[in-house]
This record gives structure tokens, sequence and C-alpha cells, in this order.
């Protein structure tokens, strides 16, 4: 069984405002799923390889067909209509430090 406080810990790191009635519920709840794993602890799987993928794998990407043509002007122009450019390429703001 987990407790209230136990939530109320887990709950506070994961950032979540939980209130009263939504804390005893998430009690319940994660103590019958904590319950469940310790019921599939007693199934005996000796014998029985490990399984990463049960459905098969499918390679869903195409390969990467490139146009054999550039038209720089409608590159240009697009470009043109970004706010801060440098050359041929759009100016971002910075998202990491050096």
């Amino acid at each position: 069984m987990i407790t209230k406080k136990e939530v109320e810990h887990v709950a506070n790191l994961a950032r979540l405002g939980l209130n009263e009635r939504e804390k005893e519920k998430l009690s319940r709840e994660l103590g019958v799923i904590l319950d469940y794993f310790e019921k599939l602890k007693e199934v005996d799987t000796k014998g029985v390889e490990p399984t990463a993928q049960v459905a098969g794998l499918v390679n869903v990407f195409r390969d990467d067909d490139r146009p054999q043509e550039v038209d720089m002007e409608k590159i240009k122009k697009l470009i043109g209509q970004a706010p801060e450019r440098e050359g041929n390429f759009v100016r971002t703001k910075t998202i990491l430090e050096k």
C-alpha cells in the first residue's frame, strides 16, 4: 500500500498540485498497481527468453529524396521574410549557452 504522504512526495517532485480527494484516490490506485506487480513476481519465467519487441519491426522511414534543382529565388524570398538573417541563413535567438 502506498501512503498519502508518499503520493504527496511524488506529486511534489512532479510539480503536481493535488487536492485531498485526488491524493486519496491516487493512493488507492497506485496501491492496487503495486500489489499487481507483487503478484507478477510469483510467475515462473524460467526458460522464457527476454523480449523487447513482440509485434515485429518494420522500417516506416522512406529514403531521403533530395530535389535535383533548388529554386534559389524561392529560397531567397522565404529567407527575406525572416526578421533577422545572415546571408542565406535565418538568424535565431541562442538557445544553448556556450
